[in-house]
């Protein structure tokens, strides 16, 4: 049996839920396990989450029971001495890279990772949109505001960009891990880049920060800031992204998670080069894993 832990927000829930259905494709037992959600676990977080998955219609989830759990966890002096000295030997498993191909070949493990490349699961993509089917608005307003947009972005060249700004700016051990990649240097080069395939673009601002969007993208014939969906409907700003032509991604699971689920024909996504700054992007390896994407730095250079 192979165990998955299900941890972070959203969209890391999606990509290891992602894997999950990777690897029962390939045939294997596999079970999910959702302590990191418990009550005792989430009090000491500082940013406290919910499992989301259960918002989308179609997500079936096999969960781990604690027995189950337990028999990978529950380990004995020697076995803790003997899995640090020959790694392979333990039955649970770190992700310690960006891509980790042996994760195939496991029949016995208790995996925690968050298998962000694109390269674990892009051959299941359609049918995990299929599965990922996004609720109706809280507010019936709401859901009305989000057809009329989602018909919107279908009738014209459309591009959604993800500013994620917040706690990337905000929290020091945040902006020291995920900051200076999205930068003003990358939105531009990537935004001229669509402007340049597309003239009559039209740009679709998500935010966490819609005040410094409406500033910065102030020409209305130009760019429209999406607000409305907040707190349990925040997840809707994914489902509008899936509808544009482009896709601008931060360097944030979320909106990758909008350019994924996108199943237009004549999609292009775009993504920051490197995802942390302490993850060595390597131009060949990135443009393997995320097969068809664009990839720009934070220079503005197109990778």
């Amino acid at each position: 049996m192979i165990i998955i832990r299900i941890a972070g927000g959203l969209g890391n829930q999606m990509q290891e839920y992602a894997m999950y259905r990777k690897l029962q494709k390939l045939g294997k037992e596999v079970k999910l396990d959702l302590g990191w959600f418990d009550k005792s676990v989430q009090e000491k977080m500082l940013a406290p989450r919910d499992c989301e998955l259960y918002y989308f219609k179609n997500v079936k989830m096999d969960l781990c029971t604690d027995e189950e759990k337990a028999r990978f966890l529950n380990r004995s002096l020697a076995s803790k001495v003997i899995g640090k000295l020959i790694p392979a030997s333990s039955r649970i498993w770190e992700e310690s890279s960006i891509y980790h191909p042996e994760v195939f070949d496991f029949k016995d493990k208790y995996l925690n990772g968050f298998f962000l490349s694109n390269k674990y699961y892009a051959d299941i993509l359609d049918e995990l949109a299929d599965e990922f089917v996004f609720p109706e608005h809280s507010d019936p307003e709401g859901q009305r505001a989000n057809e009329e947009l989602m018909r919107e972005m279908e009738s014209r060249p459309s591009c959604s960009v993800h500013l994620r700004r917040g706690d990337y700016l905000t929290e020091p051990q945040n902006f020291a891990l995920f900051g200076n990649i999205s930068t003003d240097a990358y939105y531009k080069a990537a935004m001229d880049y669509v402007a340049e395939k597309d003239p009559d673009v039209h740009f679709y601002i998500f935010s966490n920060d819609p005040d410094y969007c409406k500033e910065v993208y102030s020409d209305k014939a130009r760019y429209t800031i999406v607000t409305g969906n907040s707190g349990k409907d925040s997840l809707l700003d994914m489902q509008l992204m899936t509808k544009c032509k482009y896709n601008i991604c931060a360097n944030s699971t979320f909106s990758f998670w909008g350019a994924r689920l996108n199943r237009r024909a004549d999609k292009v996504m775009i993504r920051t080069f490197k995802m942390r700054n302490n993850q060595e992007a390597i131009p060949e390896e990135l443009h393997d894993l995320w097969k068809g994407w664009i990839l720009i730095d934070e220079n503005g250079n197109l990778r």
